[in-house]
């Protein structure tokens, strides 16, 4: 990455299952290296959101309430998917992006394109334009976090070990150490989430700006 580089971090909030995710709430910003945000935008799907057979099996359905009471206040946009990919694709132009970046990138990658193929029948497979490289903040987190005694210690003295005893890396965890609220409870919301990824975002690259967090190599 360079100075100039802009990033847009995307945060997904699907229904369907694991394997094949399909979203309602799309939340992201735009932002450089410098943390300057040009731009934020929150997202209801409607071509799921209003489907109450696709929505029975959403991960977070408690959450649906509030969507609405969101809708109405005007801190979320109830959009098409069509509409939602526009915005999208006006903005990363708008704003020169060309790196896209999530915690556990896969799987906001995977969701959004089945959600486009999903929606298009398949007539048009990808979500992002063209060109735009994807980035992984657990996987820049992995690697700047997983020799750092102070977070070790952390995980070992609250239990956030994984079964096969290793350390783990969900963005609540390690903005609970980043930020030192240990009671911090990640929203489950697209854009609410996007900002405490952001966090995580800078900081692994700031431990080492020379870190490599691409989801794939070239």
């Amino acid at each position: 990455m360079t100075t100039d580089t802009r990033i847009i971090m995307v945060d997904t909030e699907t229904t369907n299952d694991i394997d094949c995710p399909i979203c309602y709430d799309v939340g992201y910003q735009i932002f450089d290296l410098n943390g300057e945000v040009f731009c934020e935008r929150s997202f209801v799907n409607a071509d799921v959101f209003l489907d109450e057979e696709l929505m029975s099996t959403a991960f977070f359905a408690d959450k649906i309430p509030s969507y609405w009471e969101d809708i109405k206040n005007g801190t979320r946009e109830l959009k098409t998917w069509f509409n939602i990919k526009k915005q999208v694709a006006d903005d990363c132009i708008r704003y020169g992006v060309t790196v896209a970046c999530a915690h556990n990138a896969a799987f906001d990658n995977r969701a959004l394109n089945t959600t486009q193929r999903y929606i298009t029948t398949s007539k048009y497979r990808y979500f992002l334009p063209y060109g735009i490289e994807w980035w992984d903040t657990l996987k820049m987190a992995r690697q700047t976090l997983s020799n750092n005694e102070n977070y070790s210690q952390f995980c070992y003295d609250n239990d956030y070990i994984t079964k096969n005893g290793r350390l783990r890396y969900t963005a609540e965890i390690i903005y609970r150490w980043l930020s030192g609220k240990h009671d911090f409870e990640e929203k489950h919301t697209g854009l609410e989430d996007v900002k405490i990824e952001k966090e995580i975002f800078h900081f692994c690259l700031n431990e080492n700006p020379e870190i490599n967090g691409k989801l794939w190599e070239d």
